[in-house]
């Protein structure tokens, strides 16, 4: 008897963020943190079942001494230091373009920041 293939890999999923005024598509397996313990009202957090990364997706204050890519790096160090992170790397910064996004009129500019940070889960050592 062959050897069994691979399973196929579960599709990513869209799902509704803040209330569904918006949504992102999430990687298989991820777990919304909010069924397993409160999460502040400004943030959308989602886990992975087997691996030890998680996604959070938070609404941040305008802060109007920095702009553009500035910004973005800004926000994401402010939220680390918040956080305790012990490293703070970010990898890329890359505007978005306006007319792919939703809220299009609302804004001058948007960004994406992707890195990592290396902080402590609760009650863990960093």
């Amino acid at each position: 008897m062959p050897a069994p293939g691979p399973k196929p890999m579960e599709p990513a999923r869209d799902y509704p963020l803040f209330g569904g005024a918006f949504s992102a598509a999430l990687p298989p397996g991820a777990l919304d943190v909010s069924d397993l313990r409160p999460v502040p009202d400004n943030q959308e957090v989602f886990c992975h079942r087997v691996t030890d990364q998680s996604l959070i997706v938070e609404l941040l204050e305008l802060q109007a001494h920095v702009q553009g890519e500035e910004a973005a790096r800004y926000h994401f160090e402010d939220v680390g230091g918040v956080q305790g992170a012990r490293a703070v790397q970010v990898d890329n910064a890359q505007p978005l373009l306006l007319e792919n996004l939703a809220l299009r009129n609302c804004c001058q500019e948007a960004w994406v920041l992707s890195g990592k940070q290396q902080v402590a889960k609760e009650n863990h050592q960093p």
